[in-house]
């Protein structure tokens, strides 16, 4: 192969009598790597062609392609994201509601609860007024049966006292065979009464 030359090089400064030793590349190194890119088809002003049209495409598809795609995509993500966000958003306000509904229910069957104890008390206090009002006109009718039971009985009596009157005048006339004097009627007929009513 090729050999290299040193060369020797001084030292730092501040370190007297030391020197560096340094290795310069051999010029056969160089045609030897040539030759050997130039068997592998390497070609110097095509590889900087080629390299020249590498970075112009690379180029124009970050800035024409690879940025849009990113942009897109970003723009996709903080959609994503915002609507995740927004789903969050929407499972609180819905968790929320649910308890904002299950809180109207509750106090909505409190109130009919209390509403349906307030029918039942005035239901009740309604039947026990009516079932006094009935017990009271029973009884107004039960007296008023009983007053017109005795003023019956009394004008029964009377009147039964008038015809006993009447036909023990008529008998003592039929027996006695003489007109009875209205005084001797009157007097005769309350005898009879007095007889009746012990």
């Amino acid at each position: 192969m090729s050999q290299s030359s040193t060369i020797e090089v001084p030292a730092v400064a501040g370190a007297a009598g030391t020197t560096a030793t340094v290795q310069q590349p051999d010029p056969g190194l160089a045609a030897g790597l040539r030759e050997k890119a130039l068997a592998f088809g390497l070609n110097g002003p095509d590889f900087a062609a080629q390299t020249i049209n590498f970075l112009i495409v690379a180029f124009l598809l970050w800035k024409f392609a690879y940025t849009p795609v990113l942009k897109a995509l970003r723009e996709r993500q903080t959609r994503i994201a915002e609507g995740l966000a927004n789903a969050d958003k929407i499972k609180e306000e819905l968790a929320r509601t649910q308890a904002e509904r299950d809180r109207v229910l509750q106090e909505a069957a409190q109130q009919v609860q209390k509403m349906l104890e307030e029918t039942r008390q005035a239901c009740a206090r309604l039947r026990e007024q009516e079932t006094q009002k009935a017990a009271e006109h029973a009884d107004e009718i039960v007296a008023k049966a009983r007053l017109g039971a005795q003023q019956e009985y009394t004008l029964m009596l009377t009147a039964l006292r008038q015809e006993v009157g009447k036909l023990v005048v008529q008998a003592t006339i039929q027996v006695t065979g003489k007109l009875l004097t209205a005084e001797d009627q009157q007097r005769l007929t309350e005898e009879t009464l007095k007889r009746l009513a012990a």
